[in-house]
C-alpha cells in the first residue's frame, strides 16, 4: 500500500472540559464538574482563537505544503477547531468516529484524587497495568484505540496515496498516531506521554522520504506564540 505524501494531526483547541478539569485538579476535588457528556463539549473563547491561529499557518503554508484532505473527531470540540481552522480553504472535510477520545467508562468525570477514592481497587489495576493495557470497566484502553486507528490509518492511505491529510483529534489520538507511524514501543509511548505537555491546537506531522513517514513537527506551537493563544496543558478531560 502506497505511503502518504504527509501527515498532519492537530489537537483541538481549548475546551470548557481542559478548563473545569484543569480547575478540579487543582482545587483537590473528586469530580469535573462538566454536564455535558463528552461529545458535546464545546471550546472556550480561547480555543476558538487557537483554532483560528492554525487557519493562519495553513494560509501561509506554500500552496503545494497545504493539507489536501482532512479527517475529524465528530466531537464538538475537534468539530468547532477544524471549522475555524478549514473554513475557506476548500479543503474536503470528513468527520470519522475512529478518532474520537478515549472512553473512561466508570472514571468519566472523575480527578485523580476521585480515581483513588471512589474506585481504588481500579487506582492500583490502573498503576500495575499502565495506561497501554489499563482499560477501565465500560471504558477504552489506550490499546483500544490503536486498534480503531489501525483501521482508521490503513483506510486513509488506501484512499490517499501520496496525498496529504490533516488529522484533527484529541490528546491521545496524537501521542497514538505517533506510536504508530513512528513504530514506538511501550516503554517510549510512555516516557513522551510523562514528558510532554501536549499543547491545544499544536501541529504535529511527518513527511515522506523515501516512502517511509519522517518526523518534521511535534507538539509545534509557533503559530499560536506568535497569536498569543499558547496555553499549557489542561489536566484530566480532554
Amino acid at each position: 500500500m502506497a505511503e502518504l505524501g504527509w501527515l498532519g494531526v492537530v489537537r483541538h483547541g481549548q475546551s470548557v472540559g481542559n478548563v473545569r478539569a484543569e480547575e478540579a485538579e487543582r482545587g483537590g476535588l473528586e469530580v469535573i464538574d462538566l454536564a455535558e457528556r463528552d461529545a458535546d463539549v464545546p471550546l472556550t473563547e480561547l480555543g476558538r482563537e487557537q483554532a483560528e491561529a492554525v487557519a493562519r499557518w495553513i494560509g501561509q503554508l506554500p500552496a503545494g505544503e497545504r493539507p489536501e484532505f482532512a479527517v475529524v473527531s465528530p466531537y464538538l470540540r475537534t468539530r468547532q477547531t477544524a471549522a475555524l481552522a478549514l473554513g475557506g480553504t476548500g479543503i474536503p472535510v470528513r468527520y470519522d468516529e475512529r478518532l474520537r477520545d478515549r472512553e473512561l467508562g466508570v472514571l468519566d468525570l472523575l480527578t485523580q484524587r476521585g480515581v483513588a477514592a471512589r474506585f481504588p481497587q481500579e487506582a492500583a489495576r490502573r498503576a500495575r497495568l499502565g495506561k497501554l493495557y489499563h482499560r477501565p470497566p465500560g471504558g477504552e484502553s489506550w490499546s483500544d484505540v490503536l486498534l480503531r486507528l489501525r483501521s482508521l490509518m490503513r483506510d486513509v492511505r488506501a484512499d490517499h496515496p501520496g496525498g496529504r491529510v490533516l488529522l484533527v483529534g484529541h490528546e491521545a489520538i496524537v501521542l497514538l498516531v505517533r506510536y504508530l507511524v513512528e513504530g514506538l514501543d511501550e516503554e517510549a509511548l510512555l516516557s513522551l506521554s510523562r514528558a510532554t505537555a501536549l499543547a491545544n491546537c499544536s501541529v504535529s506531522s511527518w513527511v515522506n522520504e523515501g516512502g517511509i513517514l519522517r518526523p518534521e513537527l511535534f507538539n509545534a506551537v509557533e503559530h499560536l506564540e506568535r497569536e498569543e493563544t499558547t496555553q499549557q496543558e489542561a489536566v484530566g478531560a480532554d
